[in-house]
Parts: C-alpha cells; sequence; structure tokens
C-alpha cells in the first residue's frame, strides 16, 4: 500500500522539482481529494506505460483497470478546480529573490483549461518516473484491492491516509506534520 499510496501522492504533488523542495502553504484537504482524483486516470496510464509489458493478460490491471480509471474521469470536470488550487499552492511560493516564482506567475496568466493538457502530460511523465519496475506488482495488487469502493472513497481515503501520517509534502491544512 505504501508504493500505491506513494505514487498516488506523487500524482497529487503534480509538478515540479522546485515545488517539492521549497516550503509550500498549506493545501486544504479536499483539494488533494480532487487533485487525487483528477489525476487518477493519469496513475493508471503512467502504471502501464511502466508495468505494463509485467502485467499479466488475465491480471486486475489489463482486466479492469481501465474500467477503473474511468470512474475517475468522469469526475475529472468536477475535480479540476480543487486540483487547480493544489497546483496553485505548490506554484504559491517565493524565490530565493524574493519576487515571484516564474511559474506561478505562469500558471496565473494561463486560463485554467489551457492548462488542462499540460498538467496532464507533467502528471503522467511525473509518475511514471516515480514508479519502479519491482514494485509493478504491489501496483496492481493495491489497485485490486481498492478497486471496489466508489472513486470518491478511493481518492478519500487517500487523503485520510495523508491526513494520519502527517505528510508535509503537500502539508495539509490542519494536520501538523510528522517531527523529523
Amino acid at each position: 500500500m505504501k508504493t500505491i499510496a506513494s505514487a498516488l501522492l506523487a500524482g497529487a504533488a503534480l509538478f515540479s522539482a522546485q515545488a517539492a523542495q521549497a516550503q509550500q502553504a498549506c493545501v486544504a484537504p479536499d483539494d488533494l481529494q480532487d487533485g487525487l482524483t483528477y489525476a487518477m486516470p493519469m496513475i493508471y496510464e503512467a502504471a502501464m506505460s511502466t508495468c505494463g509489458g509485467q502485467y499479466s493478460a488475465t491480471g486486475f490491471m489489463k482486466t479492469e483497470g481501465a474500467a477503473f480509471a474511468d470512474g475517475f474521469r468522469a469526475l475529472q470536470d468536477d475535480s479540476w478546480p480543487g486540483a487547480l488550487r493544489l497546483i496553485k499552492a505548490f506554484a504559491a511560493k517565493d524565490s530565493d529573490d524574493g519576487e515571484a516564482d516564474p511559474i506561478a506567475a505562469i500558471i496565473d496568466s494561463v486560463p485554467a483549461d489551457a492548462l488542462r493538457p499540460f498538467v496532464d502530460a507533467m502528471v503522467l511523465q511525473m509518475v511514471a518516473g516515480e514508479i519502479k519496475p519491482d514494485s509493478c506488482d504491489k501496483i496492481e495488487r493495491g489497485v485490486e484491492l481498492i478497486a471496489p469502493l466508489p472513486p470518491e472513497n478511493v481518492t478519500g481515503l487517500l487523503t485520510f491516509i495523508a491526513e494520519q501520517t502527517k505528510i508535509d509534502n503537500p502539508p495539509l491544512c490542519g494536520v501538523e506534520v510528522a517531527a523529523e
């Protein structure tokens, strides 16, 4: 589950190494949940891209994985505003020289609908880069275990786990981060 959660939360991070290294403002748990909902189809595609050759033709990912992702795809339009707030939370930081971050300026200047294809490509690339081939069987097992849940419960559960583990990337509003 840790590998799956890590892959899914990597999808929530969405963009840049700069964002991961910077201290961000907190993210509303609802926006994290929307970000996960929005990203789930790309996370599935990334898993198939990285692991497709390892998955059995009769295994879950190849037989039912697309239907699992489609459940989230149907919710993408409604989850996009929260996902965009999540993205903006990562980009809304000051650079070392005190000037506004250029990524934040670009995100703010581009119409939200025009950002979507860029976000989709970045999530797919980022998550695919995080998936290690030796974790493919764990990903398939984990997805198969959560697949019977409605999409809202899947992302709600993942957000709950993030709250309970007190992650700090992204830091969640109202949740104390774990001491290092």
